[in-house]
Protein backbone atom coordinates (compact mmCIF):
# COMPACT_ATOMS: atom_id res chain seq x y z
CA UNK A 1 0.00 0.00 0.00
CA UNK A 2 1.13 3.18 -0.82
CA UNK A 3 1.70 5.96 1.70
CA UNK A 4 -1.59 8.36 2.55
CA UNK A 5 -2.60 11.21 -0.23
CA UNK A 6 -3.68 13.62 1.56
CA UNK A 7 -3.49 16.27 -1.30
CA UNK A 8 -5.91 14.54 -3.57
CA UNK A 9 -7.04 16.86 -6.71
CA UNK A 10 -6.93 19.89 -4.60
CA UNK A 11 -8.74 23.11 -5.44
CA UNK A 12 -8.93 22.16 -8.90
CA UNK A 13 -10.35 19.34 -9.51
CA UNK A 14 -10.57 17.89 -13.43
CA UNK A 15 -13.33 19.31 -15.50
CA UNK A 16 -13.88 15.84 -16.86
CA UNK A 17 -16.81 15.34 -19.33
CA UNK A 18 -19.11 12.37 -19.06
CA UNK A 19 -21.17 10.63 -21.87
CA UNK A 20 -23.60 13.04 -23.48
CA UNK A 21 -22.02 15.56 -21.41
CA UNK A 22 -23.61 14.72 -17.75
CA UNK A 23 -22.97 16.61 -14.84
CA UNK A 24 -22.75 13.78 -12.29
CA UNK A 25 -22.20 10.29 -13.22
CA UNK A 26 -24.56 7.76 -10.32
CA UNK A 27 -23.43 4.92 -9.51
CA UNK A 28 -25.97 2.55 -7.59
CA UNK A 29 -24.55 -0.54 -5.63
CA UNK A 30 -26.55 -3.18 -3.79
CA UNK A 31 -24.48 -5.39 -1.87
CA UNK A 32 -25.31 -9.07 -1.71
CA UNK A 33 -24.53 -10.97 1.46
CA UNK A 34 -27.47 -12.67 2.77
CA UNK A 35 -26.13 -16.43 3.80
CA UNK A 36 -22.46 -15.21 3.59
CA UNK A 37 -22.67 -13.50 7.02
CA UNK A 38 -21.25 -15.32 10.45
CA UNK A 39 -23.19 -18.37 11.25
CA UNK A 40 -22.78 -21.21 13.33
CA UNK A 41 -24.09 -23.71 10.90
CA UNK A 42 -21.00 -22.73 8.38
CA UNK A 43 -18.63 -23.03 11.86
CA UNK A 44 -17.89 -19.91 13.19
CA UNK A 45 -17.46 -19.42 16.60
CA UNK A 46 -20.59 -17.26 16.88
CA UNK A 47 -23.25 -15.97 15.43
CA UNK A 48 -23.26 -12.85 13.49
CA UNK A 49 -23.56 -9.66 15.60
CA UNK A 50 -24.08 -7.09 12.85
CA UNK A 51 -27.79 -6.71 13.71
CA UNK A 52 -30.41 -4.03 13.07
CA UNK A 53 -31.33 -4.93 16.61
CA UNK A 54 -29.08 -5.64 19.62
CA UNK A 55 -29.41 -9.44 20.70
CA UNK A 56 -29.37 -10.89 23.87
CA UNK A 57 -29.07 -14.47 22.06
CA UNK A 58 -25.20 -16.29 23.23
CA UNK A 59 -22.80 -16.08 20.68
CA UNK A 60 -22.01 -19.39 20.64
CA UNK A 61 -26.35 -19.94 20.39
CA UNK A 62 -27.80 -19.67 17.11
CA UNK A 63 -29.98 -16.33 17.00
CA UNK A 64 -32.73 -17.47 14.53
CA UNK A 65 -34.23 -13.84 14.75
CA UNK A 66 -31.43 -12.35 13.19
CA UNK A 67 -30.86 -15.12 10.85
CA UNK A 68 -34.10 -14.06 9.34
CA UNK A 69 -33.65 -10.77 8.84
CA UNK A 70 -30.35 -11.10 6.57
CA UNK A 71 -32.75 -14.32 4.89
CA UNK A 72 -35.35 -11.40 4.25
CA UNK A 73 -32.78 -9.81 1.84
CA UNK A 74 -32.64 -12.95 -0.86
CA UNK A 75 -36.32 -13.76 -0.10
CA UNK A 76 -37.81 -10.56 -1.20
CA UNK A 77 -36.00 -7.34 -0.97
CA UNK A 78 -33.46 -8.17 -3.42
CA UNK A 79 -36.47 -8.77 -5.67
CA UNK A 80 -38.17 -5.57 -4.99
CA UNK A 81 -35.18 -3.17 -5.43
CA UNK A 82 -34.36 -4.87 -8.74
CA UNK A 83 -38.14 -4.48 -9.58
CA UNK A 84 -37.77 -0.67 -8.57
CA UNK A 85 -34.49 -0.26 -10.70
CA UNK A 86 -36.49 -1.76 -13.92
CA UNK A 87 -39.06 0.64 -13.52
CA UNK A 88 -36.68 3.58 -13.57
CA UNK A 89 -34.25 1.70 -16.26
CA UNK A 90 -31.69 2.33 -13.85
CA UNK A 91 -28.01 -0.43 -14.22
CA UNK A 92 -26.35 -1.26 -11.13
CA UNK A 93 -23.39 -2.89 -9.39
CA UNK A 94 -23.61 -5.54 -7.31
CA UNK A 95 -20.99 -6.37 -4.37
CA UNK A 96 -21.79 -10.08 -4.16
CA UNK A 97 -20.36 -12.28 -1.48
CA UNK A 98 -20.24 -15.44 -3.42
CA UNK A 99 -21.05 -17.67 -1.15
CA UNK A 100 -24.41 -15.95 -0.90
CA UNK A 101 -24.68 -16.25 -4.57
CA UNK A 102 -24.02 -19.68 -4.81
CA UNK A 103 -26.65 -20.23 -2.05
CA UNK A 104 -29.62 -18.52 -4.14
CA UNK A 105 -28.47 -18.91 -7.79
CA UNK A 106 -31.20 -17.62 -9.56
CA UNK A 107 -30.41 -13.61 -7.79
CA UNK A 108 -27.01 -13.65 -10.12
CA UNK A 109 -28.93 -15.33 -12.98
CA UNK A 110 -31.10 -12.13 -12.65
CA UNK A 111 -28.37 -9.66 -11.80
CA UNK A 112 -26.55 -10.93 -15.01
CA UNK A 113 -30.06 -11.04 -16.77
CA UNK A 114 -30.39 -7.05 -16.72
CA UNK A 115 -27.00 -6.11 -17.75
CA UNK A 116 -25.55 -5.41 -14.17
CA UNK A 117 -22.35 -5.71 -12.98
CA UNK A 118 -21.11 -8.69 -10.74
CA UNK A 119 -18.54 -6.87 -8.20
CA UNK A 120 -16.56 -9.30 -6.57
CA UNK A 121 -16.98 -8.99 -2.45
CA UNK A 122 -15.23 -11.45 -1.12
CA UNK A 123 -16.36 -15.29 -0.63
CA UNK A 124 -17.72 -14.80 2.77
CA UNK A 125 -19.05 -11.16 4.46
CA UNK A 126 -15.65 -11.06 6.31
CA UNK A 127 -13.33 -8.84 7.36
CA UNK A 128 -10.08 -9.11 5.17
CA UNK A 129 -8.05 -7.02 6.94
CA UNK A 130 -7.75 -9.40 9.42
CA UNK A 131 -6.44 -12.18 7.27
CA UNK A 132 -3.01 -13.50 6.21
CA UNK A 133 -1.86 -12.28 2.38
CA UNK A 134 -1.57 -15.97 1.50
CA UNK A 135 -5.12 -16.51 2.91
CA UNK A 136 -6.52 -13.47 1.52
CA UNK A 137 -5.08 -14.45 -1.79
CA UNK A 138 -6.96 -17.67 -1.32
CA UNK A 139 -10.19 -16.05 -0.88
CA UNK A 140 -10.15 -13.98 -3.77
CA UNK A 141 -9.46 -16.70 -6.11
CA UNK A 142 -11.69 -18.45 -4.59
CA UNK A 143 -14.46 -15.73 -5.27
CA UNK A 144 -13.75 -15.04 -8.55
CA UNK A 145 -13.75 -18.51 -9.41
CA UNK A 146 -17.24 -18.75 -7.55
CA UNK A 147 -18.64 -16.25 -9.08
CA UNK A 148 -17.80 -16.75 -12.51
CA UNK A 149 -19.04 -20.41 -12.50
CA UNK A 150 -22.66 -18.99 -10.68
CA UNK A 151 -22.98 -15.73 -12.80
CA UNK A 152 -20.63 -16.32 -15.83
CA UNK A 153 -19.61 -13.17 -15.35
CA UNK A 154 -15.85 -12.62 -14.43
CA UNK A 155 -15.54 -9.65 -11.29
CA UNK A 156 -13.49 -6.99 -12.49
CA UNK A 157 -13.72 -4.79 -9.27
CA UNK A 158 -13.50 -5.61 -5.82
CA UNK A 159 -14.75 -4.35 -2.67
CA UNK A 160 -14.82 -5.72 0.65
CA UNK A 161 -16.28 -5.37 4.14
CA UNK A 162 -14.57 -2.53 6.02
CA UNK A 163 -12.40 -1.99 2.77
CA UNK A 164 -8.87 -3.62 2.20
CA UNK A 165 -5.91 -4.78 3.92
CA UNK A 166 -2.62 -3.69 3.93
CA UNK A 167 -1.84 -6.28 0.62
CA UNK A 168 -5.17 -5.95 -0.88
CA UNK A 169 -4.19 -3.77 -3.66
CA UNK A 170 -0.65 -5.37 -3.97
CA UNK A 171 -2.87 -9.04 -4.65
CA UNK A 172 -5.35 -7.93 -6.99
CA UNK A 173 -2.69 -6.57 -8.96
CA UNK A 174 -0.84 -9.88 -8.77
CA UNK A 175 -3.66 -12.06 -9.56
CA UNK A 176 -4.38 -9.63 -12.22
CA UNK A 177 -7.67 -9.41 -14.67
CA UNK A 178 -9.21 -6.34 -12.36
CA UNK A 179 -9.92 -2.72 -13.49
CA UNK A 180 -10.63 -0.99 -10.45
CA UNK A 181 -11.17 -1.48 -6.70
CA UNK A 182 -13.42 0.65 -4.95
CA UNK A 183 -12.03 0.38 -1.72
CA UNK A 184 -11.73 4.01 -0.61
CA UNK A 185 -14.25 7.16 0.09
CA UNK A 186 -12.14 9.47 -0.10
CA UNK A 187 -13.40 11.66 -3.17
CA UNK A 188 -16.01 12.43 -5.35
CA UNK A 189 -14.12 11.40 -8.49
CA UNK A 190 -12.07 8.28 -9.59
CA UNK A 191 -8.33 8.33 -9.24
CA UNK A 192 -4.62 6.72 -9.75
CA UNK A 193 -2.78 5.22 -7.27
CA UNK A 194 0.61 2.95 -7.68
CA UNK A 195 0.64 -0.32 -7.64
CA UNK A 196 3.99 -2.41 -8.25
CA UNK A 197 5.15 0.73 -10.11
CA UNK A 198 2.11 0.89 -12.19
CA UNK A 199 -1.16 3.04 -12.23
CA UNK A 200 -3.72 1.72 -10.54
CA UNK A 201 -7.47 3.01 -10.78
CA UNK A 202 -9.76 3.41 -7.74
CA UNK A 203 -13.24 4.36 -7.38
CA UNK A 204 -14.79 5.73 -4.33
CA UNK A 205 -17.22 4.36 -3.09
CA UNK A 206 -19.60 5.90 -0.03
CA UNK A 207 -20.39 4.82 3.63
CA UNK A 208 -22.41 7.78 4.29
CA UNK A 209 -24.88 7.66 1.15
CA UNK A 210 -25.64 4.52 2.50
CA UNK A 211 -28.63 2.60 3.77
CA UNK A 212 -26.08 1.05 6.57
CA UNK A 213 -26.71 3.93 8.49
CA UNK A 214 -30.15 2.36 9.59
CA UNK A 215 -28.63 0.15 11.27
CA UNK A 216 -25.35 1.89 12.93
CA UNK A 217 -26.88 5.27 13.32
CA UNK A 218 -27.42 8.38 11.34
CA UNK A 219 -31.13 7.11 9.77
CA UNK A 220 -34.47 7.14 11.81
CA UNK A 221 -36.78 7.29 8.70
CA UNK A 222 -37.56 6.95 5.29
CA UNK A 223 -37.63 10.39 4.70
CA UNK A 224 -34.24 11.20 6.13
CA UNK A 225 -32.65 8.75 4.07
CA UNK A 226 -34.41 10.53 0.47
CA UNK A 227 -33.34 14.01 1.86
CA UNK A 228 -29.67 12.77 2.66
CA UNK A 229 -29.74 11.18 -1.16
CA UNK A 230 -31.47 14.58 -2.76
CA UNK A 231 -28.95 16.61 -0.45
CA UNK A 232 -25.62 14.84 -1.86
CA UNK A 233 -27.12 15.11 -5.32
CA UNK A 234 -28.08 18.58 -5.24
CA UNK A 235 -24.78 19.22 -4.10
CA UNK A 236 -22.60 17.41 -6.81
CA UNK A 237 -25.38 18.34 -9.41
CA UNK A 238 -24.92 22.02 -8.80
CA UNK A 239 -21.04 21.36 -8.75
CA UNK A 240 -21.23 19.52 -11.90
CA UNK A 241 -21.71 22.26 -13.77
CA UNK A 242 -18.27 23.74 -13.53
CA UNK A 243 -16.79 20.11 -12.54
CA UNK A 244 -18.62 17.04 -12.67
CA UNK A 245 -18.90 14.74 -10.13
CA UNK A 246 -19.43 10.89 -9.25
CA UNK A 247 -22.50 9.86 -6.64
CA UNK A 248 -22.59 6.43 -5.25
CA UNK A 249 -26.01 5.26 -3.40
CA UNK A 250 -25.14 2.03 -1.07
CA UNK A 251 -27.92 -0.01 -0.81
CA UNK A 252 -28.06 -3.70 0.83
CA UNK A 253 -30.94 -5.74 0.54
CA UNK A 254 -32.05 -6.69 3.69
CA UNK A 255 -32.54 -2.83 4.70
CA UNK A 256 -34.10 -0.60 1.78
CA UNK A 257 -35.10 -3.86 0.59
CA UNK A 258 -37.59 -3.52 2.94
CA UNK A 259 -41.25 -2.03 1.96
CA UNK A 260 -41.11 1.57 3.27
CA UNK A 261 -37.06 2.30 2.86
CA UNK A 262 -37.39 1.27 -0.53
CA UNK A 263 -39.78 3.87 -0.96
CA UNK A 264 -36.97 6.15 -0.29
CA UNK A 265 -34.99 4.61 -2.93
CA UNK A 266 -38.00 5.11 -5.56
CA UNK A 267 -38.42 8.48 -4.68
CA UNK A 268 -34.85 9.71 -5.18
CA UNK A 269 -34.10 7.87 -8.97
CA UNK A 270 -37.46 9.50 -9.79
CA UNK A 271 -35.86 12.83 -8.96
CA UNK A 272 -32.69 12.21 -10.10
CA UNK A 273 -33.68 11.41 -13.14
CA UNK A 274 -35.79 14.49 -13.39
CA UNK A 275 -32.88 16.33 -14.40
CA UNK A 276 -30.76 16.81 -17.47
CA UNK A 277 -27.36 15.76 -17.59
CA UNK A 278 -27.73 12.65 -15.29
CA UNK A 279 -25.22 9.44 -16.05
CA UNK A 280 -26.62 6.18 -14.35
CA UNK A 281 -23.81 3.94 -14.85
CA UNK A 282 -22.41 0.85 -13.07
CA UNK A 283 -18.66 1.14 -11.85
CA UNK A 284 -17.27 -1.04 -14.75
CA UNK A 285 -18.25 1.46 -16.97
CA UNK A 286 -17.21 4.38 -15.17
CA UNK A 287 -13.93 3.08 -14.81
CA UNK A 288 -13.46 2.30 -18.40
CA UNK A 289 -14.53 5.45 -19.38
CA UNK A 290 -11.96 7.14 -17.32
CA UNK A 291 -9.49 4.89 -18.27
CA UNK A 292 -10.47 5.75 -21.75
CA UNK A 293 -10.91 9.25 -21.34
CA UNK A 294 -8.30 9.91 -18.64
CA UNK A 295 -5.38 7.27 -18.55
CA UNK A 296 -3.05 8.04 -15.87
CA UNK A 297 -0.50 9.59 -18.44
CA UNK A 298 -2.84 12.72 -19.08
Amino acid sequence: MNERDLIGYGKSPPKVRWPGDARIAISVVVNYEEGSERSLLDGDPHHETNNEVPSPVPPDTRDLLNESMFEYGSRAGIWRLLRIFDKHGIPATHFCCALAIERNPEVGKEMVRRGDEVCGHGYRWEEYYAFEKEEERASIIKTLDSLERTTGQRPVGWFTRYGVSVNTRDLLSEIGGFVYDSNAVNDDLPYYTTIHGKPWLVLPYSIEVNDARFWRGGLASTEDFYSYMKDSFDCLYEEGEETPKMMSVGLHCRITGRPPRSRAVDRFLQYAKGHPGVWFARRIDIARWWLENYPPSS
